[in-house]
């Protein structure tokens, strides 16, 4: 009997090669979460998508893979789930011989042919980038070692520099307490700095960073978490301002204060 596997191989694989989805933009069995914490120090299920259509640095759609004996649309909803976690707006549900879309943003879904190219899915979606934005997405993370991004530091870092790219002047990210959120904004400053982005001529400098902390404490740990731009980081309070007779100092890109 076919398997989920042959779903993919035989169907799958050959539709989206004809939708001219190279390798590049295809990431396969896309793990995203860690699982739930259990008791006795395991983990449940991991999350994960069977398909993960991406262009530009951005995710345009999920693809759940069913095997051919089963109906096209068994697992849609759990799809729908992930995408939503993952800020994806089209699903596609597959068992070889039909592939349900769904969109979420309409809400409705049908059989379709064939699936949409990566340009005609990424003009499907209403906020494309402005051409900073794309730039800014464009910067690799700054990660040491085996670090990797969580699925949802990686969603907040691109939402900002969007918002950013396309002239907001405000950005407000909500995030639950021991979600890294020191670490994504080093990562928006990383991006805003190999841009080289200002708001008075974006490409002409660096821009110049406040970080405001309510405790001496948490500006230390932002200082060591921007170790990275160490040269280019300082440490306003009393004392630094008496060192300089009572000047605020200002030679530096990155500024910390309480």
């Amino acid at each position: 009997m076919a398997s989920e596997a042959d779903t993919r191989a035989n169907y799958i694989d050959p539709a989206l090669k004809a939708a001219h989805w190279q390798p590049n933009n295809i990431i396969r069995e896309h793990y995203f979460t860690d699982g739930r914490k259990l008791a006795g120090g395991v983990r449940g299920r991991r999350c994960f998508v069977d398909y993960l259509l991406h262009k530009d640095n951005r995710y345009l759609a999920v693809v759940e893979a069913k095997k051919e004996s089963e109906h096209a649309t068994k697992g849609l909803q759990q799809a729908i789930d992930y995408a939503k976690k993952l800020l994806v707006r089209f699903v596609y549900s597959s068992n070889g011989k039909q592939t349900y879309e769904f969109d979420l943003e309409t809400g409705k879904g049908d059989y379709v042919e064939f699936y949409p190219t990566p340009q005609e899915l990424e003009n499907r979606y209403a906020d494309v980038n402005s051409d900073l934005g794309q730039q800014l997405r464009n910067v690799p993370f700054h990660l040491e070692g085996a670090m990797q991004p969580r699925y949802y530091q990686e969603l907040a870092v691109h939402a900002a520099t969007d918002a950013i790219g396309k002239g907001k002047p405000r950005v407000l990210l909500t995030l639950a307490t021991g979600t890294g959120k020191t670490f994504i904004a080093f990562q928006i400053v990383h991006k805003l700095f190999q841009s080289r982005w200002n708001k008075e001529a974006p490409g002409s400098r660096r821009p110049r960073i406040l970080f405001l902390a309510d405790r001496n404490i948490l500006a230390d740990q932002a200082i060591n978490t921007f170790n990275p731009y160490e040269k280019d980081l300082i440490k306003i309070n009393g004392e630094e301002v008496r060192k300089r007779g009572g000047i605020v100092p200002t030679n530096a890109h990155i500024f910390f204060a309480i």
